[in-house]
């Protein structure tokens, strides 16, 4: 499978939000295209930068009135613990299940982008957020209850993501 490749219509409006995105797909794209050798180094670094950019992404919803609990916000955790688990599992020498968690990957983020994120850049703008300062600039937009579910119309506020719909290994 051919590596993703960013695209402008990845961009979501948010510098911040976009150059975390571009940085995910780049390295993904290094995963996807690395010898046995870099592999598991590769895979690492795209862990850990996938750890920080749910961690800020996370952070961004409860500072907005996204709950805690939300969708997106488990989709990241399981998303992490598969992660997690293909360097698991490249460590023990598997490294077809690394590739192939890369491969799902370029699957899923797209989706993910543009329906997650797209849904919290759209209520970060509406609230006026700002991810450099972490100030709201129009509380008064901000949700008065916590927003549930995924925060876009097609989800259930109930809607629960499971290891498997989140990224097959």
């Amino acid at each position: 499978m051919p590596a993703l490749q960013w695209t402008d219509t990845f961009a979501l409006g948010l510098p911040m939000m976009d150059e975390t995105h571009q940085e995910f797909v780049d390295l993904l794209a290094k995963v996807v295209n690395a010898p046995d050798e870099t592999l598991l180094p590769l895979w690492r670094e795209l862990v850990a930068h996938t750890d920080d950019h749910f961690a800020r992404e996370d952070r961004w919803m409860q500072s907005t009135g996204f709950s805690s609990n939300n969708c997106h916000s488990s989709q990241h955790q399981v998303v992490l613990a598969v992660m997690r688990e293909g360097d698991k599992r490249g460590s023990a020498g598997e490294l077809a299940v690394v590739r192939q968690m890369a491969d799902e990957l370029g699957t899923w983020f797209p989706l993910h982008a543009q329906a997650m994120d797209a849904t919290l850049a759209l209520h970060l703008r509406n609230v006026g957020y700002d991810p450099v300062t972490d100030q709201v600039n129009m509380p008064q937009a901000l949700p008065t209850e916590a927003i549930h579910g995924c925060g876009g119309a097609s989800c259930s506020t109930d809607q629960e993501v499971t290891q498997e719909s989140a990224v097959p290994a």
